[in-house]
């Protein structure tokens, strides 16, 4: 048996050619996986013009997103910097900004990192949004979804 070596890069592309036609599924019958969640920050990241940006979209992350941030010299030196990286990474909108990247994470509010934070850890984990909680005064539970309205809103 021969061995192949390739990139991480061209991993889309061979399974594209590994595809047989003889086990194709009909698409239109398998429902699409839940690859990406709305958020809305509870304070909102500002931009250098001053506006608020509270609403984004988050994806489900991958192994690459989570190792690759362990070999940054910066993610050595801090490890608390490995959070801001995989935020970035995964975050795929935020408001209007045109790309989110480490600078962007960098200059949230700590509120909107813990949030993203919990956020993050309850889709990759979780698979969902939702989490049980009961009232304190009555006890009764029922669930809220963390992606819904900000702070002080219901």
């Amino acid at each position: 048996m021969r061995r192949r070596v390739i990139g991480l890069d061209s991993l889309d592309e061979l399974a594209e050619v590994r595809k047989s036609p003889v086990a194709a599924v009909d698409t239109a019958a398998v429902p699409a996986a839940h690859t990406e969640f709305e958020f809305e920050l509870p304070r909102g990241y500002v931009d250098a013009d001053g506006r608020v940006h509270r609403h984004g979209r988050m994806r489900l992350a991958t192994a690459r997103d989570e190792l690759r941030p362990q070999i940054d010299l910066r993610v050595k030196e801090n490890p608390g910097y490995l959070s801001v990286l995989l935020l970035s990474t995964v975050i795929t909108e935020l408001g209007e900004v045109d790309e989110v990247n480490v600078g962007v994470v960098e200059r949230m509010y700590a509120t909107d990192i813990a949030f993203l934070q919990d956020f993050y850890r309850r889709i990759n984990s979780e698979g969902h949004t939702r989490a049980g909680v009961s009232c304190p005064s009555c006890g009764s539970a029922f669930e809220v979804d963390l992606a819904g309205g900000r702070l002080g809103e219901s």
